[in-house]
């Protein structure tokens, strides 16, 4: 029996719509679609979510017939509703400034780790909140709804929020899996504007006569799925505009030590917990590239290779807002402003790399879970140099891909949902090890 089924996956620059053709032990993806995601800058620096909506929309009419859509994207961001169901301006973006500085008032960082497990990140939804309570907007808005569900009731009417992205925003309790009363009471919003949880493997409801699904819709619960791992002692490194580093646990690290070191605890498909911690990822290559002319990622990526180390602390929070990046790298690595585009990009790249290591090595530490191998999916598995220079630095394999990790994730849940296959985690990986492409990188004698 094969049935197709459309994954609806939104990343922070593009997005795209991929049609999955399932059996019991074979899965075949095509995209049918792709669109730029461009933020729009007015007062503040937001989503352009109705275009978004559109370029969905055309790319569930290119997918055809299917037995169920699935939808993902980033974290944290999102919109608001009135009464009647409308939404109240463009969602914010999450790289905007409007949370620069902002503190929660009478909650203990220590208090707030021990409710919701989440790394400290001025990004996170509790923080926008907490900046955007007093405006006119939030005192007449109904509902709250992360970017997969507003997408989501647009196409179906139905108002939840799925749970792998409600882990995210710093509001759900990371034991009950449940939105924290507490926390939204010593917030002073009201408890009404968080909608019902739902699980990955959901109905949601029906867009046009088809299901549509709940999946792992924070696209790093997805990518989770889709790592084609054996065992448990492997970490992931979901990498993209962010590096998500981290292993897949039972149960959440909610230690004094986990929370100083910055590790996050997100809720996974399955009763899992992605235990991570953000590294800034491919994001300052890309801005770099953008100012550089858009140069062939292959042909930089071999003159960079040539180049001698140099690092930087990939992490500084100067390198989050867009614009003048090059300058931004040369000027944290000692450089000359006029320094090659290879020596910047080996510059991100080892210190990617390093970034890497260390969240691989405290991540094993604070969990007490051994690490035998690294997984890396997303973009950043095309990336030859980073995966060497990560198996180089962690002096552990990397295996690299599948690329499409996030979609295929997405595009399980939902065939396991509708019986094509059958069984759990691992048995879908089982899958994927059998289907996908995977690029084995032996780290060097020398660290």
């Amino acid at each position: 029996m094969t049935k197709s089924f459309a994954a609806v996956d939104l990343g922070a620059s593009s997005g795209r719509v991929m049609v999955g053709r399932v059996q019991s032990r074979e899965i075949q993806i095509e995209e049918v679609h792709r669109f730029a995601n461009e933020p729009v800058r007015t007062t503040n620096l937001h989503w352009d979510i109705l275009s978004l909506y559109r370029e969905v929309k055309e790319g569930l009419k290119k997918a055809g017939p299917v037995d169920s859509i699935g939808i993902d994207s980033w974290a944290v961001d999102y919109g608001l509703l009135d009464a009647s169901g409308a939404l109240l301006g463009n969602p914010v973006h999450y790289r905007d400034g409007r949370t620069d500085g902002v503190e929660l008032d009478g909650i203990p960082d220590e208090n707030l780790y021990d409710t919701n497990g989440l790394q400290k990140l001025p990004i996170n939804t509790i923080y926008q909140l907490a900046a955007a309570k007093d405006t006119p907007q939030f005192g007449i808005a109904r509902r709250m709804l992360l970017i997969p569900d507003l997408l989501a009731y647009w196409l179906t009417g139905e108002i939840g929020a799925e749970y792998t992205n409600a882990s995210t925003t710093g509001l759900l309790d990371v034991r009950t899996r449940e939105w924290s009363s507490p926390l939204i009471s010593a917030l002073k919003i009201k408890p009404s504007l968080f909608p019902p949880i739902w699980m990955p493997g959901a109905t949601i409801g029906e867009h046009e006569g088809t299901k549509v699904v709940a999946v792992g819709s924070h696209d790093t619960a997805s990518a989770v799925v889709g790592v084609p791992a054996e065992g448990e002692n492997f970490a992931y490194i979901s990498c993209g505009t962010w590096s998500l580093v981290g292993l897949e646990l039972n149960g959440p690290v909610l230690s004094a030590e986990s929370r100083k070191a910055n590790f996050t605890n997100e809720g996974g498909v399955d009763g899992t917990i992605r235990y991570l911690r953000n590294v800034m990822g491919l994001w300052p290559l890309q801005e770099c590239m953008r100012e550089w002319g858009s140069p062939d990622i292959g042909d930089l990526l071999r003159k960079a290779a040539r180049e001698k180390p140099v690092v930087i602390d990939i992490d500084d929070p100067v390198f989050m807002p867009p614009g003048a990046m090059a300058a931004r790298v040369a000027k944290a690595a000692g450089l000359p402003a006029d320094a090659s585009p290879a020596l910047l990009t080996r510059c991100i790249m080892d210190s990617l790399a390093l970034a890497h290591r260390k969240a691989v090595e405290q991540a094993q530490q604070l969990s007490g879970r051994h690490v035998d191998a690294v997984h890396i999916v997303g973009g950043g598995a095309r990336n030859e140099l980073l995966c060497q220079l990560t198996a180089d630095a962690c002096g552990l394999p990397v295996l690299a891909g599948p690329v499409e990790a996030t979609a295929l994730g997405n595009l399980l849940i939902q065939a396991r949902a509708a019986g094509v296959i059958e069984g759990d985690l691992a048995a879908l990986r089982t899958v994927l090890r059998e289907t996908q492409q995977i690029v084995r990188y032996q780290p060097s004698t020398r660290r």
